[in-house]
């Protein structure tokens, strides 16, 4: 509503955060030893975030026999985290955007974490156990809901842009990291004293995150959030509204929510499903092996995804050009690997191909994932939480609709057929209309 000066460009939405550093500077960025330390501890929160995430999937076997479940009732439960997820996306990325999102993070992350410990001791107390798990995750969506729009704020606005896909993919390892961990640590610990303790490892490791966060990241004065920032967190003022018209008239906003909405869609549904099929169609393998190795594969090709592309940018190439190059990998070449899975009868192979397709899909770290803040650093975490919700939405279909396919057909193949179209839509989209310039700059503020 306030004209800008000459003509110069505002960023839209930018709020009072914006410019502004913890020491009181007007550097907005990190400095590097500050950016090394905050990578490690938010690898761990996302390492961690997987670890109680994951806990279901690790363990479908033994709560479906403990609890009498089919698959159809197996896919509620699980499908039922991705209804809460999709629920707070938004606003989990609007609150941060406003009020600074490593808040956020330990919010959620001391909520999922206690949680997490509660779900074994409370299934003792209740004869509906369906009813009940199919509950606590919905909870436990909605709590981690907002934990990756959180994290897009924060790194659109304290990373460098020639450092963010390195930085983010970094970040992002940490849900290789944690699925490894709880595969690997958790499928012992099945084995040995039951599902459980499973849960018990995950919530309390969780809890010691905030814990150390807390103690040696953030004063007393940065965990303290005073009400007028809840509720500037909760409206927008009339002087950073944002025109979401305007901004969802452009067709790379479109292309990168939609291409979000298919990978994240299929992550979670391989996610879901990987360590049953494996378990059924390889009863005599090992849980730790299927459980680890494409987790462990994913590792560094993440970590080499986000080196590859800054420094490719840094030579001179179009972001843009790397961005789509990144998503061709991370979600087309991956398709290929999923449907082969489906394909094959030789344990051996089946690793090689889902080590092949789970390590390619992390080159979407460095493709739509940091693209969301190419186009709009100033409110990425409200633009990643809208994207996510979408995904999460066709999550809920996807995790639902391949136990259904399972169940019916008899056949996995169905399933990994499923993944391979639902990413071609999101592929062939971003590769259309995808763009790296941002969209949410203006010369005038718009009071929408």
């Amino acid at each position: 509503m306030a004209a800008g000066g000459g003509g110069r460009n505002v960023p839209l939405g930018s709020g009072p955060r914006d410019g502004m550093r913890r020491d009181g500077g007007t550097e907005p960025y990190w400095s590097r030893p500050e950016c090394r330390v905050w990578t490690l501890m938010l690898l761990l929160g996302t390492c961690l975030l997987y670890c109680a995430r994951v806990t279901v999937p690790i363990c479908a076997v033994a709560l479906s026999s403990r609890f009498d479940w089919d698959k159809k009732q197996f896919g509620v439960v699980l499908s039922s985290f991705f209804w809460g997820y999709c629920l707070t996306q938004i606003i989990g990325g609007h609150i941060s955007d406003q009020i600074g999102g490593e808040k956020v993070l330990l919010l959620s992350a001391s909520a999922w974490g206690l949680l997490t410990v509660l779900t074994p001791l409370l299934t003792h107390i209740t004869s509906a156990h369906l009813v009940f798990m199919t509950s606590s995750r919905f909870l436990m969506g909605l709590l981690q809901g907002v934990y990756f729009p959180s994290l897009a704020s924060l790194l659109s606005q304290r990373v460098r842009e020639s450092e963010r896909a390195f930085t983010y993919s970094t970040v992002g390892t940490g849900s290789q990291f944690g699925t490894l961990l709880i595969g690997g640590a958790g499928s012992l610990l099945l084995e040995w004293y039951g599902w459980e303790s499973v849960f018990y490892f995950s919530g309390l490791l969780t809890l010691l995150w905030v814990y150390c966060t807390c103690k040696y990241l953030l004063s007393e004065k940065e965990l303290t959030i005073p009400m007028n920032y809840l509720t500037r967190g909760l409206s927008i003022p009339k002087q950073t509204k944002v025109p979401w018209k305007q901004l969802f008239r452009k067709a790379p906003i479109w292309a990168v929510i939609i291409a979000q909405l298919s990978t994240a869609s299929t992550f979670f549904t391989l996610l879901s499903w990987l360590p049953t099929f494996f378990k059924e169609t390889f009863p005599e393998s090992k849980g730790w092996v299927f459980n680890v190795v494409p987790w462990l594969v994913a590792i560094p090709t993440s970590l080499f995804s986000g080196f590859l592309s800054d420094h490719l940018i840094s030579q001179g190439y179009r972001t843009i050009t790397i961005r789509k190059f990144m998503q061709v990998i991370g979600s087309g070449v991956s398709s290929i690997f999923a449907l082969c899975l489906g394909q094959t009868s030789s344990f051996c192979k089946a690793i090689v191909f889902a080590s092949a397709s789970v390590g390619l899909q992390t080159f979407n770290h460095s493709g739509i994932s940091v693209n969301v803040q190419d186009l709009a650093p100033s409110c990425a975490g409200l633009l990643f939480g809208v994207a996510n919700t979408g995904g999460a939405l066709l999550g809920v279909i996807c995790v639902y609709l391949a136990g259904y396919l399972i169940e019916t057909t008899g056949s996995w193949i169905c399933v990994f057929n499923l993944v391979a179209a639902v990413n071609s839509i999101g592929l062939c989209t971003f590769l259309l209309f995808g763009e790296a310039q941002r969209v949410d700059t203006h010369s005038v503020y718009v009071d929408l």
